[in-house]
């Protein structure tokens, strides 16, 4: 029986709610239910193309919604409503705040006699629509933050984001390989477009990132169970190969940003974890630990990735590459005079910015404002902006670029709260929930892959993890049920 639930009914129940074996026995299922529900939701909604259509979307927010029911429920007699940490989660709701304020009708005024309402956001009705999914995936962040309240259920977690990203890759491998006409086991996939269930190779990418953080977490710090690591390796290498086959740029450069930054990261793993086996092992990694031996594994590690993405990624990686220089050369090359090269967007998003500084054009209402300032046919508009951090400029002025920095203040400062933790196991998941995080942030300057919900979900199961960092570490050396 969780620990957690049982400490807090042994107390005098602020409601004055007398807790009998029957009550803490729905208790405790109904804090099954819900954990169980968000893991399955991890699982659901990867498998229609990471959950982008406005059904499956749809389909997501209901079921938060219930399981955010249960908790009410659950809550209402345990006493406990909320995780003990919630400081990374206060400016996605000032986000959230904000933006139902752009959607807010301010004034309205009569064109050619009918009546037209204005609000800061360019599209009203889709800012609403972005605040339910934010909303929706808070709260989902919220809920996995609670009852992760063992080291049983993080370690379930940790390992069914690494099931659904390997599984994912997998497919992407499979796919690539026999797929020859329109439709492989979903109906919108087709050859040479996209990669694994995601039709755009891009979001592949992202959750390749933050899965291989998990994986790479786990192999850095020592482990009892060290018959796990050649698992660990074969499952890395799956997605490493899914990565470099699905022919990302950004998501090449985001990993080899995030190789480096688990190299730095091996230099800070705590002392009680490096003294924690014989006196041979504690000389190893004292020596691992050295200046000179991180400077030379961290060359090697880049020759070989390096050398090994343009073996495996071959002719289309070159190309993907060379093409490069086409996406900020100074002249248009098409005849159309499209501009949907990242230069040109990123361009016209600026632009943007600079006519609404202070509180932007709304979020989610930046394909209705763009065409505005994007010098172009007309033939194709962009829809995003290609670099998130842009996007929130344009999107949110100088309001949604504060809150972002608060955001990015919030989470540093969380991170190394997170890795001073006294728990091995807890510190590992700690090192590739950040080093994952790193890859994403790095990426999210050429791409949106956190607008596609399943990237966006375990994004925020990350967040989730590191706030357990303030949940006392017996919670977590507790085997939960």
């Amino acid at each position: 029986m969780s620990t957690t639930i049982v400490r807090e009914l042994s107390d005098e129940p602020r409601h004055g709610l007398v807790a009998t074996r029957e009550q803490r026995a729905i208790l405790l299922f109904l804090e099954r239910v819900i954990f169980g529900g968000l893991l399955g939701l991890l699982i659901l909604i990867a498998v229609p193309y990471g959950t982008v259509e406005p059904w499956s979307e749809a389909l997501f927010e209901c079921l938060v919604l219930l399981l955010a029911m249960l908790w009410l429920i659950q809550g209402l007699f345990a006493v406990q409503w909320l995780p003990r940490q919630m400081r990374l989660f206060y400016p996605m709701f000032a986000l959230i705040g904000f933006a139902l304020f752009q959607s807010v009708t301010l004034w309205q005024t009569e064109v050619a006699g009918e009546k037209v309402w204005y609000s800061i956001s360019a599209d009203a009705f889709e800012t609403r629509r972005f605040v339910l999914k934010v909303g929706s995936l808070i709260v989902a962040g919220i809920l996995l933050a609670r009852y992760t309240t063992s080291r049983r259920r993080l370690s379930a977690l940790v390992h069914l984001i690494i099931i659904v990203a390997a599984a994912s890759a997998l497919f992407g491998i499979v796919r690539q390989s026999v797929q020859h006409g329109p439709g492989f086991l979903l109906p919108f996939l087709k050859p040479g477009s996209g990669y694994a269930q995601f039709t755009n190779r891009n979001h592949f990418a992202f959750l390749m990132e933050m899965a291989m953080g998990l994986v790479t977490g786990l192999m850095i710090v020592r482990s009892r169970r060290r018959e796990r690591v050649p698992l660990y390796g074969a499952i890395l290498l799956a997605l490493w190969t899914a990565l470099v086959l699905c022919n990302s740029r950004g998501g090449i450069l985001s990993m080899i940003v995030q190789l480096i930054c688990g190299v730095l990261l091996l230099s800070i793993t705590p002392r009680q974890i490096a003294s924690s086996g014989t006196k041979s092992e504690r000389g190893v990694l004292k020596f691992l630990h050295s200046i000179a031996v991180r400077v030379a594994l961290l060359v090697a590690l880049l020759i070989v990735v390096i050398v090994g993405v343009f073996w495996i990624g071959g002719d289309p990686l070159a190309t993907s590459l060379e093409n490069v220089s086409l996406e900020i050369h100074a002249t248009d090359q098409t005849g159309l005079y499209e501009r949907t090269r990242r230069r040109d967007i990123w361009r016209a998003t600026w632009l943007m910015f600079k006519a609404h500084p202070l509180a932007g054009a709304g979020f989610a209402g930046y394909w209705a404002e763009i065409p505005q300032y994007h010098e172009a046919s007309g033939v194709l508009t962009p829809q995003q902006a290609h670099n998130d951090y842009l996007e929130i400029l344009a999107s949110g002025g100088a309001i949604g670029a504060v809150l972002l920095v608060w955001f990015g203040i919030t989470l540093v400062k969380q991170a190394r709260k997170a890795l001073q933790s006294r728990d091995p196991f807890y510190n590992a998941v700690c090192l590739g929930t950040i080093i994952g995080i790193v890859g994403v942030s790095v990426h999210s300057i050429f791409d949106f892959g956190l607008h596609i919900t399943i990237n966006a979900l375990i994004f925020v199961a990350l967040l989730a993890i590191l706030s357990l960092e303030a949940i006392n570490t017996k919670h977590l050396n507790t085997v939960g049920r």
